[in-house]
């Protein structure tokens, strides 16, 4: 997870032009992640959502940051508030925009730390809900890396649980990240993150 971080640090460095208050505050915000304030971070992301009624991308980074960081074990005594504070984070961005596949990419990591919190009795029902939010993420938008890159992800963890063949999924990761060298986000805080993860997660299946 700490690629993304890094990752969405790099998008800084393309802002420092910015004017209105919203690009400042946003450009403000994922500085703060990408130096490590994951809480400032989230905290300045609230407040511009709350500036910000009709933009699904406060609220969409507000359920990034803290379901990214709740897969830190670092945060273990956390991780409980991350989830609640994302669930609504999540909830607020799908009103704003329903039907939206990169907020259902978000939604499915979450339900993934959800499950992990007690594997044996959450593994059937969120592995459920889990998949369930890729497949609607990539009816919507098949060609969307980040929603091939963790399916495929969470389908290697199960593979590997089961003892299965984790082939066809790398095979998946391996289309994903075609699939980012193309990837055109429509604005400069559009959801891109991923590459790395995806770049490095094959390097696991070779």
């Amino acid at each position: 997870m700490k690629t993304i971080i890094i990752t969405i640090a790099l998008i800084i460095s393309s802002l420092l032009t910015a004017q209105t208050s919203f690009e400042q505050g946003m450009g403000k915000a994922l500085g703060l992640w990408g130096e490590g304030k994951a809480k400032e971070a989230s905290d300045l992301m609230e407040r511009i959502a709350a500036a910000e009624k009709n933009n699904w991308l406060p609220n969409y980074y507000v359920s990034l940051i803290n379901t990214t960081e709740a897969f830190n074990p670092a945060n273990k005594e956390k991780v409980p508030a991350m989830i609640i504070k994302a669930q609504n984070a999540i909830d607020n961005a799908t009103l704003i925009s329903p039907n939206n596949d990169e907020i259902m990419v978000v939604q499915a990591m979450l339900y993934t730390v959800v499950l992990l919190q007690d594997p044996m009795t959450n593994g059937v029902k969120y592995t459920g809900l889990v998949m369930e939010q890729y497949g609607k993420a990539l009816a919507i938008n098949p060609n969307n890396p980040r929603a091939v890159f963790s399916k495929a992800e969470f389908e290697i963890g199960s593979a590997k649980y089961w003892g299965t063949d984790t082939k066809p999924m790398c095979a998946q990761i391996e289309k994903s990240i075609q699939l980012f060298a193309n990837f055109k986000p429509e604005t400069p805080f559009s959801p891109k993150w991923g590459l790395d993860r995806a770049q490095e997660a094959l390097k696991g299946c070779k």
